[in-house]
């Protein structure tokens, strides 16, 4: 009992960790995606919360049947042998560009809070993946096994805060001149781009596990902590609308509220957050990249390393404004495919 429920921490926090990335972490997302929205967007993350859970027992249930080797196997389950491959080609691009996004949204927190340069933050941060990545899904595990829960507790703590600021019920007032089409496409969009970001982590993880009510119990924590930290991050930021749309990263301005030293854990832990991000996808794409090249792992790394750190040098805005409207939009194709898949037959 004790080791299943191991399992399910695991699975639930590794799941939270890769979700939780830059765009999440900061609030940039969820006001995108739900909070511009206004009390539509409660409803659209609740919606978004079921494709998390739902989905992701089922990404990881095909991994498990097939003993997925890479995302690469469970594509070609969706699409076919041969557009299989050429779905996972594009995604491997996709996975590069937010890896790229990534790195150059931590080199951003070295710059602008931490009195560090922007090259020497990614240089940094490029050393701590390579040393982390050495030692393989056991170090993705361990690093979101302790982000995770201080995130969780965060969460908690922005909560409490709200619930005693005036105007908390601010959620269930605002309203929206968006379309319909627009609000009802948002957690679609928010899925199914997180989902197959997501699967270069997800795959391996749900192949290495045998069992079956493992894998649905942690897809279960999993999607409803993300649920969690979207609605507590959603009324927050509601009680602050429209003024905080104006910040770069509207949680950091939330966690201000609270005090300066919360507000210095708060940035520590998105730079957290995009860390465990940053390597769950560089240790999906060196996975995917072995089985074409048939190199080494440590060359793989290194390569995959540098090449982001070239991209990066765009920066960070420019790329996350230019990639992510494009990926969400892919992204979608797979989606409606993952939830037409048939599950995979009981052992």
């Amino acid at each position: 009992m004790m080791k299943r429920t191991s399992k399910v921490l695991q699975i639930a926090f590794t799941y939270m960790g890769t979700i939780v990335g830059a765009g999440f972490a900061t609030g940039q997302e969820i006001l995108q995606f739900f909070t511009r929205f206004g009390l539509p967007g409660a409803i659209t993350i609740i919606m978004a919360t079921l494709m998390f859970i739902w989905l992701g027992a089922k990404m990881m249930l095909i991994a498990a049947d097939i003993r997925a080797k890479s995302y690469e196997d469970v594509n070609k389950v969706l699409f076919g042998e041969r557009y299989g491959r050429w779905v996972s080609h594009f995604m491997l691009l996709m996975l590069f560009g937010v890896c790229a996004v990534m790195l150059a949204g931590a080199g951003s927190i070295f710059s602008e809070n931490w009195n560090i340069s922007y090259q020497s933050g990614l240089l940094i941060t490029i050393f701590g993946c390579f040393l982390l990545l050495r030692k393989g899904m056991n170090a993705i595990l361990a690093v979101n096994a302790i982000v995770v829960p201080i995130m969780l507790l965060f969460t908690v703590l922005i909560i409490i805060d709200t619930v005693q600021t005036p105007g908390a019920n601010r959620w269930l007032l605002l309203s929206s001149d968006h379309s319909l089409l627009s609000i009802w496409a948002s957690p679609f969009l928010y899925a199914a781009f997180n989902l197959s970001m997501a699967q270069a982590v997800l795959v391996p993880l749900g192949a290495e596990m045998h069992d079956r009510k493992t894998i649905v119990y942690g897809s279960w924590v999993g999607g409803i902590g993300i649920g969690f930290m979207l609605l507590a991050g959603h009324i927050a930021l509601s009680v602050y609308m429209p003024g905080i749309r104006q910040f770069a990263i509207p949680m950091g301005g939330i966690a201000r509220e609270l005090g300066h030293g919360i507000q210095l854990i708060y940035i520590f832990l998105i730079f957290a957050e995009i860390f465990t991000t940053l390597i769950a996808d560089i240790y999906g794409l060196t996975l995917q990249l072995q089985e074409r090249l048939k190199i080494s792992r440590t060359l793989l790394t290194i390569i995959t390393l540098a090449c982001c750190y070239v991209a990066s040098q765009i920066g960070f805005g420019p790329l996350l404004s230019t990639l992510y409207p494009l990926f969400g939009l892919i992204s979608l194709g797979w989606l409606v495919l993952l939830i037409r898949q048939r599950p995979p037959a009981r052992d």
